[in-house]
């Protein structure tokens, strides 16, 4: 029998907010092209609204290819969304990219993270993640 869900407690309160409130701030950075380069913005479209979504990510870039592990596999909303649909933005460099996103569970997703062109944000992932899968995104090129 399942009864009420227990509380959160104040420091689980004070984590996500603080979290939320980083994850804001460095939305706003990388929309004003104030952002370290470590890191990039995509959008998705939600599965349920179909308005757009965006997260935070690592900046994952590799030529015409954007690299990204998701430290909790298909749990993360923005995972959903894109096995939802696959057609993608990703703010990188200060330019909107278009591509289309795969989810790649077969592929290692820890090896993965090793070939991340931006190592201390690719250990960190590492370190939290529960369920990690792999997603590749193909970029459109350039017109």
């Amino acid at each position: 029998m399942t009864g009420p869900r227990p509380p959160l407690s104040r420091k689980y309160r004070a984590l996500a907010i603080l979290l939320l409130s980083g994850n804001a701030l460095l939305t706003w950075l990388l929309r004003h092209g104030r952002a370290p380069k470590a890191f990039a913005l995509l959008e998705t479209t939600g599965r349920r609204t179909g308005s757009p979504r965006y997260t935070c990510v690592g900046n994952g870039l590799t030529g015409e290819t954007f690299w990204l592990v998701a430290a909790h596999g298909r749990q993360a909303d923005w995972v959903r969304n894109i096995a939802a649909d696959p057609a993608v933005r990703v703010l990188v460099h200060r330019a909107w990219r278009r591509g289309a996103a795969a989810l790649l569970p077969n592929d290692d997703p820890v090896a993965r993270s090793h070939t991340l062109p931006h190592q201390w944000d690719a250990a960190i992932g590492r370190m939290i993640a529960t369920t990690p899968l792999t997603i590749r995104i193909d970029l459109e090129t350039d017109p």
